[in-house]
């Protein structure tokens, strides 16, 4: 089974993703941050690096996605293949920071591997406002984070949204994070797993 976690710079993912491993038993798949060597020069200068990091991450994220469909465990993913395509390439394409020919020529490579990727069983959606993701990216101090432009945050909020709700053809479980700490509140973190219970399990 497989598994992914959707969401914005800061929503939780990564956070959300071992905690549900240790609590199911499922093995973790973490998104590829500390050792993309384009991630520090692309917040520098995002229209210069914007295809490069696209298509690192996209890379990553293929070879992941064939590790998976090999894989007999249940896998959770912090970050899918279909986020990178449909929420950070098109919001690039939509500020400027990736031209058409570099847009076409990564949608080609893209639409060559969806000819061998299934969707997830259950995409979780971790839906958050700016504000709460401007705190979130404050607290965990990411030197390379800090210079993110609010008009950025917010135009990848508004493709989140459009990916989920109009262009994503899975399953979806989405989760209002705003009002939610469940890293440190049990309670919180179990409203969460009895969704997950009742959407894969039938349980509740």
């Amino acid at each position: 089974m497989h598994i992914g976690i959707a969401g914005n710079i800061g929503s939780g993912k990564t956070t959300l993703t071992r905690m549900l491993a240790a609590h199911y038993g499922w093995t973790p798949r973490y998104e590829a941050v500390t050792h993309n060597p384009f991630l520090e020069d692309y917040y520098k200068d995002i229209p210069r690096w914007s295809f490069n990091l696209e298509v690192y991450f996209l890379t990553q994220r293929f070879k992941d996605v064939m590790e998976i469909a090999r894989s007999s465990e249940t896998i959770i993913q912090d970050r899918t293949i279909f986020e990178g395509v449909y929420v950070f390439v098109a919001n690039n394409v939509a500020m400027g920071n990736l031209s058409q020919r570099d847009f076409d020529a990564y949608m080609d490579l893209f639409n060559v591997m969806m000819q061998m990727v299934k969707l997830p069983d259950l995409l979780i959606y971790l839906k958050c406002s700016i504000p709460h993701l401007v705190a979130q990216i404050q607290k965990r101090g990411r030197d390379y984070e800090q210079s993110m432009s609010l008009e950025y945050l917010g135009g990848l909020n508004n493709r989140y949204d459009e990916f989920i709700y109009k262009e994503y053809k899975g399953e979806v479980l989405t989760i209002d994070a705003d009002n939610l700490d469940f890293q440190n509140n049990p309670e919180d973190f179990a409203s969460i797993t009895d969704k997950i219970d009742a959407r894969l399990f039938g349980l509740f």
